[in-house]
C-alpha cells in the first residue's frame, strides 16, 4: 500500500509538471505566432510600398512615350 501511495505522488509530480511544461511551451508558440504575423504584416506593407513606387514610375514612363 506504500509503495502504490509513493507511485502515485511521483505520478502526480510528473503530471503537474508536465503540464507546466505543457503551458509554457503553449505560451512560447503564440509569442511566436505573434512574431511571425508582426513580421508579415511588415511585409505586406514593404510590398504594397513597392508595387506604389513601380505603379507611379510606370505611370510616369508612360505618359513619356505619349
Amino acid at each position: 500500500m506504500m509503495s502504490q501511495n509513493r507511485q502515485s505522488e511521483t505520478d502526480r509530480r510528473h503530471a503537474e509538471n508536465d503540464y507546466e511544461i505543457n503551458v509554457k511551451a503553449e505560451l512560447e508558440i503564440e509569442l511566436l505566432h505573434e512574431k511571425i504575423d508582426l513580421i508579415k504584416d511588415q511585409e505586406l506593407l514593404a510590398l504594397t510600398e513597392a508595387v506604389r513606387d513601380l505603379s507611379a514610375q510606370l505611370k510616369s514612363l508612360s505618359s513619356r512615350i505619349q
